[in-house]
């Protein structure tokens, strides 16, 4: 394992996504949420875990709001809010159309409030993702809620919509297609606003949630490595897609061990690669670069690992 790599254990598995505070009394603090529903802090040394909330849920992606408040991507749930300070939990989206979601995953909030958030997919939720990333349901979308309250689908269509960024200027919004090997841009402002492009694509592997880091960069983790199989299946016939799906987990495609992320510039620039070789962790599907260190997230770890750039 490289010295420049360390793994941080917490009292619960699945630390899917990290923030890292950056103002405040806590500035410098690791938020995460495991599959037991709650939201822990990990102070930047380390070395003190302490459990700020449950969401009763199952919270995946983390933000922070203009007022320091969390913003919550909970699966089960929709998209919450948290004050870290009391631990007080409120519902801010559940429903779209008056249809419940039910896989809510990754969000970037904008300097003014504004939240955008991704909804992988209106056919299975978080227990069943495999089923729609084979079955390529392309149901996935991404939405965003004013500070008003006012609700949008800006996107739908997408495979697997997952983690979500701003750039720099907030001229666009990205979101990663995790079963396409892409993270598509939808341009907010300027000549190109409302057109969509390619921020990156023909990943190396599976994109999960992305963020931009102090840098400026937008970071993309890469949850596992690309199976050519899994890829035939996914444009095959329906009816073998859903077969797939039904044999037993221990005969279906697995995700391949890797810790990969890369960070791309908002010209879609790749600047960099990393890719940890090591046994103590795999599966990143969070990433947060801050003042030269990356944070990184798990949806399969009891833990959070930190690289030194």
């Amino acid at each position: 394992m490289s010295t420049s790599f360390s793994v941080i254990p917490l009292p619960a598995h699945g630390a899917e996504d990290v923030v890292v505070a950056t103002q405040g009394p806590d500035a410098g603090a690791v938020y995460t949420g495991t599959e037991d529903g709650t939201i822990w802090r990990v102070r930047d040394d380390g070395r003190t875990v302490e459990r700020v909330a449950n969401t009763g849920g199952r919270p995946l992606g983390l933000e922070l709001d203009p007022d320091g408040r969390l913003v919550v991507c909970d699966a089960k749930l929709g998209l919450l809010r948290v004050d870290p300070a009391t631990g007080a939990v409120e519902t801010l989206v559940d429903s779209v159309a008056g249809v419940r979601m039910v896989f809510c995953n990754n969000a970037a909030v904008a300097t003014d409030g504004t939240i955008w958030f991704s909804d992988s997919s209106t056919k299975f939720g978080i227990d069943q993702w495999k089923d729609d990333f084979v079955q390529n349901t392309t149901s996935g979308r991404l939405l965003r809620r004013d500070p008003d309250g006012t609700l949008e689908v800006v996107l739908d269509g997408l495979r697997f919509s997952n983690g979500v960024a701003l750039s720099q200027a907030e001229d666009f919004v990205a979101v990663a297609e995790c079963a396409g090997r892409t993270v598509v841009r939808l341009w907010l402002t300027g000549d190109r606003a409302g057109t969509r492009d390619l921020l990156c694509a023909d990943l190396p592997g599976y994109p999960d949630n992305i963020a931009r880091g102090s840098d400026g960069l937008i970071w993309v983790t890469i949850a596992s490595p690309r199976d050519p199989l899994v890829e035939r299946l996914q444009h095959g016939p329906m009816v073998l897609r859903r077969l797939v799906t039904r044999i037993p987990a221990a005969l279906q495609p697995k995700p391949k061990r890797t810790v990969r992320v890369q960070a791309y510039d908002d010209a879609g620039t790749l600047v960099h690669d990393i890719d940890v070789k090591t046994e103590g962790f795999h599966m990143v599907t969070g990433v947060r670069e801050h003042d030269g260190r990356v944070w990184m997230g798990s949806l399969e770890e009891p833990s959070v690992a930190v690289h030194q750039l």
